[in-house]
């Protein structure tokens, strides 16, 4: 991404209800296969500015990897440390290094020549039995102006991910898509945003409650989303087991 792009998701992350609610989501997510107690080794493949690495540090020891070091820049200013600069295709870690990892909205950018070599690493620096969460945009029909400002390459349905996974030796655990409830505003933006150019970004914080009525709608997605998977939305949760 260009580095005006960090700069606006650095400052976005804490306030935003997309990423205030989906890192939520997330959590309870992982909640629900990570035994309560216990230390894991996390890598964030794509930690981007760090602002989901930084939650994630209540389950255990993370590092972050990102290929631009203008992001990595912005996760450092968080305090986080752990970080090394690297591309999630060719991960500078040995073999069975981690027991979890996550990457959120990485692999379906231009910049990831080839994301089924990323899952393939992802797989190759997890420890037998653990745990990869993958997210990404759902649809290519949902492309939109932030898909451009963003170098977006591809959005997928669930299958896609999932199928790519077990290619290279993961077990599905849980696939689902999220942000089910806003779905059809969505949808409604995107549509008048090709009418309408100068239309808010989608990256815009809106007026307080608006902001807080859409994360307390995403937040109602948790429980079913946890059980039996939601059949439509604006991105793609896959969870793997190595």
């Amino acid at each position: 991404m260009d580095r005006e792009q960090y700069d606006i998701m650095y400052r976005a992350e804490g306030s935003h209800w997309w990423y205030r609610g989906m890192r939520r989501n997330t959590l309870a997510l992982l909640q629900q296969f990570l035994a309560p107690g216990r230390t894991y080794s996390i890598l964030d493949a794509g930690c981007g500015t760090g602002g989901t690495t930084e939650d994630l540090m209540r389950f255990g020891v993370v590092t972050g990897i990102d290929f631009s070091a203008d992001a990595l820049g912005y996760a450092a200013s968080r305090g986080l440390r752990r970080l090394v600069c690297g591309s999630v295709e060719r991960l500078p870690f040995a073999d069975h290094t981690f027991d979890l990892v996550t990457s959120f909205d990485v692999i379906y950018h231009w910049g990831v020549a080839d994301e089924r070599a990323a899952l393939a690493e992802f797989r190759r620096v997890l420890r037998p039995g653990g745990l990869a969460l993958v997210r990404l945009p759902a649809f290519n029909w949902l492309r939109g102006a932030h898909d451009v400002a963003i170098h977006t390459q591809r959005r997928l349905t669930v299958g896609e991910p999932s199928a790519r996974m077990r290619e290279v030796g993961f077990e599905i655990v849980h696939a689902t898509y999220a942000n089910t409830m806003l779905f059809p505003l969505a949808v409604l933006k995107r549509t008048v945003d090709r009418f309408l150019p100068a239309a808010p970004a989608d990256l815009t914080v809106p007026p307080t409650p608006v902001n807080l009525a859409f994360e307390a709608v995403l937040s109602l997605e948790v429980p079913i989303a946890r059980r039996v998977g939601l059949p439509v939305g604006l991105s793609t949760v896959v969870l793997g087991r190595a």
